[in-house]
């Protein structure tokens, strides 16, 4: 249906031998399909549903240029603009290396400029981008519906159709097509007007009465098809733009009838109409997953039900802070309505009832569903059968939080109290549990680390639990078994609660915990409690291992049995062991590994008789377990209680087993402030963790389980390591707008409809204006004034109705920071410093000082408070001028978070296929990666954020392996995609952009490798500004590249900049300074500058001599490059002693450059962005066999000498294939930090490319 002549069409049957064929059935299911089959589009008659899609369809066909959707965040339209970038698809460019080439950067990315990075750049328009119209006006007639005697003619719907050549026709579509009638606005006549032609398509009648639609459509079709389908197709959920040109508002009667009708006729090819979103979801959920086509199927169905639902939850909760929707009680106060609407129960993030008083009232009521949220995430991945979650979106929008929820049947038919069979309603007074829904809790809470527990409810009775005694079991007139209100699956941050005989560790303490909080619903994440376990696991084993081996030691030097006695006491189950234990010998995998099957198969090598060897046992694994605080002594068992610390409940069981539950709490918060925030900022110093701003620095700490309440603590850490400032930029850029956004939050629920534009305006007025800026509020929004009396407003309650519409106008910059303060104060425990505090408005010196860019907060907030602002430059920093209009706030957006459902085979392959890598093995890695795309196509369609992925990993590999035009086009698809799902100025978008840059150089499109680049530096700047570790990598490019086509000034900018940056970022003995160093000396020699090039080279070898030693390879090159420099530089010496000798006036000649071959810069490119290609010929592989070989002999005669562990360490894992495997390789100089690094390995005769991977992509950057 994609072609050009056949792509109006909608209403046809395919026949195959005179039988029609089911529309959603694969080709492969049809019987009697084969080779040479003929099957037969067979035009339908109409039905009113029928013409309505089809009269739809051709508008979708007409508006398909326009981008209007896409910057409107309509019909999961967004904006790609790869294309206009490149200047055309870079698949059709052909290879033009000798052309003479424009490589000049925009003035805004040249190194060390002054200005901030302009807005206008970051939406940039094609240079043929025309708009085509076809029609002027294309509707509904109002002589709709058809009377009762047409109705039995046929007729169907009236249109009104007015061409270009502004003539105007009636149009019925009747059962048999579409045909001009005799109608006139003033009259009906539906008689057919002559000829009396009927067209099944409604293009082939506009085409036949008006030659400027054909022609127009034509070129229309022309278009569309020549764009890239990443281009055209839907994304899965709908990404929004923060800046939008300005744009005509045409009339459109059918997208007027969307917005105000109930689409009759079409529901269901529009998410949001009349579904049973609950029915949907769950019977998804129950389809069979035995085998692959089941589970795909499976996971198919459940994707696509719930972004579906994702869409229909999101707009119904924008309708109901419109006051769309009729609130189901509108008697009650406003914050206290709930609404219904498509089948979805929508509630405000407000606390109603004082049901939150003593958690922290709004504040809590406002965190709660996000808690529920991660609850359903976690009970959604663990996937227990018949254990059912709701579906859960949560929707910021206009300063209200939505949540909406799938409804269960029957709830709304009784009380609450009388339909929760399992859980509490009241916070753990009244109590009940069910057998049902603790064998399904039992299932799920092993893999969630919950303890089943006991509580005693109002009559004293004690009742076992098997989750949070909030969580509520409902089983629906369905008969399903329903689990809502998760708010407290995972145990709760005691940092953040002050309890009373609650002590936190020395470390936690002298840090200022436990802090006071806004609300009581503070919570550790999921991936806190997997590391904490993990980690606790990995010490049961250290400590398990060290007793043994100390016992071992006892009994074989038989020192008697007192002293064996002794030695089964040492050891106290606290951190003294550790210390002993980190004291000794450290242990080896190997040795764990032994311990683990020695423990649990009791081979025991040695007993003196007085213990057995299942009591020694009992005796080490005892140790081991108190050791790490287990639950129980016979085995490691870490779990946690969620109401340990929870307020009203009351604790069965036994005191000595709570305390441990609560030290287990206790442990896991102080694990998180003592261990993974340290390990995180490690990470970031050592550069294997970069984030690049708000978005990649939350991702990167959820992904190790530190809450977003830490920014202040992780600030305060990275202040004052000099190589993470940067970071700390990102932190405090981060701290700042979670702070404004949570004012804005309240700010807006105190406006009127009428004045919003003018209040956001003021609100980012007062937040990122100059301090000396005359920031004043709008005098009055108002276009309209009332004719009504001024009195008391009487009527219905509704979001809308603001009593005070005239608070929002006294911010003044001064009270915003003020408050602006005190959030950062009172949320993250984070002060500004005294000179920053002092400002009265936006600290524009201390954010100098830290080089954050103002643009990059203003899109930071943007993208947080989901506002769109008008297309064009801002003067932030103008000293007198306030920058913002209220004309410049265009919309106001959801921003909606909820569960993302994974493809779960795919993503085992992707993972298998990495390991491959890892190895060396990169076909068969290919392979794997390969099936995961098609396994990610299968369930989440064209687009989403991890084919997005798996397309960059497939490009690496093909890039790696040869294939430099493979490569180029899965990159291609990578970056459209990364636009699409993403954003296009995401840091994920950044990345896609650098790699295409390296692989279209690789095809010699030099032209199109340079826009790339430009791309990506302009994205970044605007992102983070220059001071980031990825930037000198983009540099080194640019230089490299401006260098070969000989810019050499330019390139001399670029490379000395990335020098800076990397002696900043890495020291200046780094292996990577002394490659940049060595670049500036070759653009320095080009330029003549032989000294400062000698120089700079020298640099080169004293790193090398330094850190490799000067037999290596690379020390000799820099000391051949060193004597080469020296002879130039003598060289032009003696011409100018001639030259001044002899006093002529004649010019010195010029330098004779041989410019850089593509092999030798795209050497260098590749080593700047981390792949090393090392030639090994046959003879050293032969070598490598000879000496694996003779160290397993070794390891082997070691082994039969002794029983010590240790033994091991001698030997190394043979490869399923030695020709196909070499060494790993891990050099500073060649693996680029933050980026994706894959060194391989590369035979120089002609046997086949062997080669290994340092590393390959992460799942995420």
């Amino acid at each position: 249906m994609d072609r050009e002549d056949t792509c109006h069409r909608t209403c046809f049957s395919l026949q195959l031998d005179g039988t029609t064929l089911d529309n959603f059935a694969e080709l492969k299911n049809i019987p009697g399909l084969k080779e040479g089959s003929l099957i037969k589009v067979v035009e339908e008659p109409y039905t009113v549903r029928e013409a309505r899609i089809h009269v739809r369809h051709v508008r979708d066909l007409l508006k398909s240029l326009d981008p209007g959707d896409a910057y409107n965040g309509l019909d999961c339209s967004s904006l790609a603009f790869l294309n206009v970038v490149t200047q055309g698809d870079i698949l059709e460019k052909k290879s033009r290396g000798g052309e003479s080439v424009d490589c000049t950067p925009p003035d805004h990315i040249i190194p060390g400029c002054k200005e901030p990075p302009p807005l206008v750049p970051l939406l940039p328009q094609a240079k043929d981008q025309k708009s085509y119209q076809a029609l002027k006006v294309l509707t509904t007639s109002g002589w709709n519906p058809p009377p009762g005697p047409r109705k039995l003619h046929g007729d169907l719907v009236y249109l009104y159709v007015v061409t270009l050549e502004d003539k105007r026709y009636h149009i019925t579509a009747s059962t048999r097509g579409f045909y001009i009638n005799e109608s006139t606005e003033e009259e009906f006549n539906p008689r057919p007007c002559s000829p009396k032609h009927v067209y099944h398509s409604l293009v082939d009648l506009l085409s036949q009465v008006s030659s400027s639609f054909k022609r127009n459509f034509a070129l229309i079709q022309k278009k569309r098809t020549q764009r890239h389908p990443f281009e055209r197709v839907a994304t899965p959920y709908q990404v929004y733009s923060w800046l939008a040109p300005p744009s005509e508002h045409n009339i459109d009667a059918i997208r007027a009838e969307d917005a105000f009708s109930f689409k009759l006729g079409y529901e269901e090819h529009i998410p949001g109409q009349t579904r049973d979103w609950n029915d949907e979801l769950q019977t998804t959920r129950e389809l069979p997953r035995k085998t692959l086509p089941e589970r795909l199927l499976r996971e198919r169905a459940v994707f696509k039900v719930h972004s579906d639902f994702v869409a229909a939850a999101t707009r119904g909760a924008v309708a109901v802070v419109d006051g769309n929707v009729m609130a189901i009680n509108p008697g009650e106060e406003t914050k206290m309505q709930m609404f219904i609407w498509n089948n979805i129960f929508f509630s405000l993030g407000f606390d109603v009832r004082d049901h939150y008083k003593e958690l922290g009232g709004d504040a809590a009521a406002f965190a709660a569903p996000c808690n529920d949220l991660q609850g359903v995430r976690a009970y959604a991945a663990v996937d227990v059968d018949g254990l059912c979650t709701l579906g859960t979106v949560v929707v910021d929008y206009r300063g209200y939080r939505v949540t909406a929820q799938s409804i269960i049947p029957g709830i709304l038919e009784r009380e609450q109290d009388q339909s929760v069979v399992y859980g509490s309603v009241d916070f753990g007074k009244t109590v009940v549990t069910h057998p049902d829904y603790l064998e399904l809790l039992k299932k799920a809470a092993n893999a969630l680390k919950i303890l089943p527990h006991s509580v005693i409810n109002e009559k004293e009775e004690e009742v076992e639990l098997c989750s949070s005694v909030e969580c509520k079991g409902i089983t629906g007139n369905d008969n399903r078994h329903y689990i809502l209100d998760l708010l407290r699956t995972f145990p709760p941050d005691v940092n953040y609660l002050i309890l009373d005989g609650v002590e936190l560790c020395k470390e936690s303490r002298a840090l200022g915990y436990p802090r006071e909080h806004k609300h009581k619903l503070c919570c550790l994440r999921q991936e806190l409690i997997d590391a904490f376990v993990d980690a606790r696991y990995v010490l049961f084993m250290k400590l398990a291992a060290f007793h043994l081996r100390s016992l071992e030691k006892k009994q074989i030097t038989k020192e008697g049995e007192e002293e064996a006695k002794e030695g089964s006491k040492e050891g106290s189950p606290d951190k003294d062991v550790e210390k002993q234990e980190t004291a000794e010998a450290p242990l080896l995998p190997g040795e764990i590994r032994k311990t683990t099957e020695r423990l649990t198969n009791g081979d025991n090598h040695v007993t003196n008789g007085v213990s057995s060897v299942a009591e020694t046992q009992k005796d080490v694994v005892a140790k081991a377990a108190r050791g790490v605080g287990s639950l129980k002594d016979t085995e490691f068992d870490i779990r946690f209680n969620p109401d340990v610390f929870s307020p009203g409940v009351k604790h069965a069981g036994d005191e000595e087993q709570l305390k441990k539950q609560r030290r287990l709490v206790i442990e896991a918060a102080d694990f998180l402030v003592a261990d993974q925030l340290p390990a995180f900022v490690k990470d970031c110093a050592e550069h294997s963790c970069s984030p690049i701003d708000g978005i990649t620095l939350s991702e990167a700490m959820h992904s190790r389980g530190i809450n977003m309440r830490y920014l202040g603590r992780l600030a305060d850490m990275v202040a004052p390591v000099e190589q993470l400032k940067y970071l700390h930029a990102i932190v405090v850029g981060e701290l700042l707008t979670r702070s404004a956004k949570h004012l804005l939050t309240t700010y807006l629920q105190g406006v009127d409809p009428t004045n919003l534009a003018a209040a956001i305006s003021h609100f980012l007025n007062c937040f990122l204006a100059a301090p000396t800026a005359n920031v004043q509020a709008p005098v009055s929004s108002d276009e309209l004034k009332s004719s009504r009396k001024k009195g008391k407003r009487k009527g219905r309650h509704n979001l809308l109705s603001v009593q005070d519409t005239s608070e929002w106008a006294s911010l003044t910059p001064r009270s915003l920071w003020e408050q602006l303060r005190g959030e950062l104060r009172s949320y993250y425990c984070w002060e500004l410093p005294p000179s920053a505090a002092s400002a009265a408005a936006c600290p524009d010196e201390y954010l100098d000082a830290l080089r954050l860019h103002k643009c990059s907060l203003l899109r930071s907030i943007c993208l947080k408070a989901g506002l769109q602002l008008l297309h064009r430059e801002y003067a932030l920093e103008h000293r007198s001028r306030a920058p913002f209009t209220e004309d410049d706030i265009l919309q106001v957006f959801p921003v909606a978070k909820h569960v993302h459902p994974r493809a779960t085979d795919a993503y085992h392959f992707y993972l298998t296929g990495q390991s491959k890598i890892q190895q060396g093995l990169l076909r068969e890695g290919y392979e794997l990666v390969s099936e995961a795309l098609n396994l990610m196509n299968n369930v989440y369609g064209a687009l989403h954020p991890e084919i997005a992925q798996c397309l960059r990993l497939l490009a690496r590999l093909c890039y790696v392996m040869g294939d430099h035009i493979e490569a180029m086009a899965y990159q291609q698809k990578a970056v459209l995609m990364s636009e699409r799902v993403n954003g296009v100025d995401h840091p994920y978008t950044i990345t896609e952009y650098t790699h295409l840059a390296l692989y279209c150089f690789a095809n010699s499109q030099v032209t199109t490798t340079l826009k790339l680049l430009y791309r990506a530096r302009y994205l970044m700047l605007l992102a983070c500004g220059e001071n980031h570790p990825e930037m000198p990598v983009l540099d080194s490019n640019i230089g490299l590249i401006l260098h070969a086509v000989g810019e050499y000034d330019l390139s001399l900018r670029f490379l000395e900049n990335a020098l800076k940056l990397n002696i900043a970022f890495y020291g200046s003995r780094s292996l990577k300074v002394a490659v940049s160093y060595h670049l500036v000396a070759r653009a320095q020699s080009c330029l003549g500058d032989f000294r400062g090039a000698l120089q700079n080279e020298k640099e080169t070898y004293a790193i090398y001599k330094a850190q490799l030693g000067e037999e290596h390879d690379k020390t000799r090159e820099s000391s051949e490059c060193l004597r080469h420099l020296t002879q130039q530089a003598v060289v032009l010496q003696k011409k100018i002693n001639d030259i001044y000798k002899k006093n002529t006036t004649a010019a010195l000649p010029p330098i004779q450059i041989q410019a850089p071959s593509q092999s030798n810069v795209l050497e260098m490119l590749n080593i700047i962005n981390g792949i090393l290609f090392v030639q090994i010929s046959p003879q050293d592989i032969e070598n490598f066999k000879a000496e694996f070989e003779r160290r397993q002999q070794l390891a082997a005669a070691e082994q039969k000498k002794t029983s010590s562990p240790a033994s091991e360490e001698g030997t190394t894992k043979e490869p399923a294939d030695s020709s196909n495997s070499a060494p790993q390789f891990s050099d500073d100089g060649v693996t680029n930090g933050s980026s994706p690094a894959a060194t391989t390995t590369e035979s120089s005769s002609s046997s086949a490319v062997t080669a290994t991977t340092a590393a390959s992509e992460a799942p995420s950057r």
